[in-house]
């Protein structure tokens, strides 16, 4: 049936695959480009990649609404297990099936303090075999490192990647890390929160689309991308 991502401002992703609902770090509220509040969406699973609270956000009242199970570093499953909430924690490199597909967790270069100053494990981006066989890598917030080449070699049919810069990769190398996952398809994200993060997406998929055989989608909050 194929799968679709929507994008809610900042770095936070809705992504409906195998009729499960998951949410990916889920910033609402506080977020001024998010396009609806944390009180109307619904999650099965939520995916947080690092304890930012630009990240973390609204995960522990969503998760108590809602029932969903979060899904993070075993630091941060630790910790959100502690506020009430089901939790499944991973390490990067490693992997599990859950109902939603196969997620594995991979390096990403950040930081990662939980909002009360706790210590947050590692960042992480997130790898996704769907059950509809289509690969998913969303980087979440990382600079640019060489393995990223090994995880283009997983065939990637969607990369969601950051390209605001100061905190994360800014367009230069978010275009070098197009050239080395090689996916079908790209969706930038984490830029124009905030005018410290200000950049002309649709200049870069230009660039982008010139110099590599990936085609992106310059969505907008709200908007969404069905594979």
């Amino acid at each position: 049936m194929g799968s679709k991502l929507i994008w809610y401002g900042h770095a936070t992703l809705g992504l409906e695959t195998g009729g499960y609902r998951l949410l990916v770090d889920p910033y609402f509220s506080g977020n001024p480009a998010a396009p609806i509040s944390a009180e109307r969406v619904q999650a099965d699973f939520i995916l947080v990649s690092h304890g930012h609270g630009d990240h973390v956000g609204d995960t522990v009242e969503i998760a108590k609404r809602t029932g969903a199970m979060v899904v993070s570093n075993y630091e941060i499953a630790g910790w959100m297990e502690s506020k009430g909430v089901k939790t499944h924690g991973q390490h990067l490199g490693g992997g599990h099936w859950h109902e939603f597909g196969y997620l594995k967790l991979t390096f990403a270069i950040h930081g990662s303090m939980l909002p009360d100053g706790s210590y947050g494990g590692n960042p992480a981006g997130f790898l996704l075999s769907t059950l509809d066989g289509e690969k998913i890598y969303m980087a979440c917030d990382t600079g640019l490192f060489g393995d990223m080449r090994l995880i283009g070699e997983e065939g990637i049919d969607l990369a969601v990647l950051p390209i605001g810069d100061n905190y994360t990769m800014g367009p230069d190398d978010a275009l070098r890390a197009v050239k080395l996952i090689r996916p079908k398809h790209v969706i930038p994200i984490h830029y124009n929160t905030w005018d410290l993060i200000s950049q002309n997406a649709d200049a870069w998929a230009s660039r982008v689309e010139a110099e590599t055989t990936a085609k992106v989608h310059v969505l907008k909050p709200g908007e969404g991308f069905a594979l």
